[in-house]
């Protein structure tokens, strides 16, 4: 695998902030593809031994993804709006909420915390 300049992206400058999290972007697109490169290497082998290394080395990757996540949204205020709203999006969409109501989270007076869901028969409300 051909190994990465680690000189490429070196500007005559210190990068700003919207600059340094477009570069951090890079970072995070590297360890996921790492995630996936030793999650195939995992589901190719029946070695303990070098699965339970694969595991570990696996599982480090995915903690630089989310620490370099949250370097992101320091760095870019505008992600840092989407993640919030996102978590109230994804709140609203698995409770049933209306798109009109998902769609307006972020458009003034956001939506709802609490979306009640219509009445639905199910199994245990038929049970008296």
């Amino acid at each position: 695998m051909p190994q990465t300049n680690p000189f490429h992206s070196l500007v005559p400058r210190k990068l700003t902030d919207s600059e340094l999290a477009r570069s951090i972007r890079l970072n995070i697109e590297a360890e996921l593809d790492a995630i996936n490169l030793y999650a195939a290497h995992l589901d190719a082998t029946d070695n303990e031994e070098a699965k339970a290394i694969l595991r570990h080395v696996m599982d480090e990757e995915r903690e630089h993804a989310a620490l370099f996540w949250q370097l992101i949204a320091r760095l870019d205020p505008e992600q840092a709006q989407h993640d919030r709203e996102a978590s109230q999006k994804y709140h609203l969409i698995t409770t049933g909420a209306s798109h009109e109501e998902v769609e307006a989270v972020g458009e003034g007076g956001g939506a709802p915390a609490e979306v009640e869901l219509p009445k639905r028969l199910t199994v245990g409300s038929l049970r008296k």
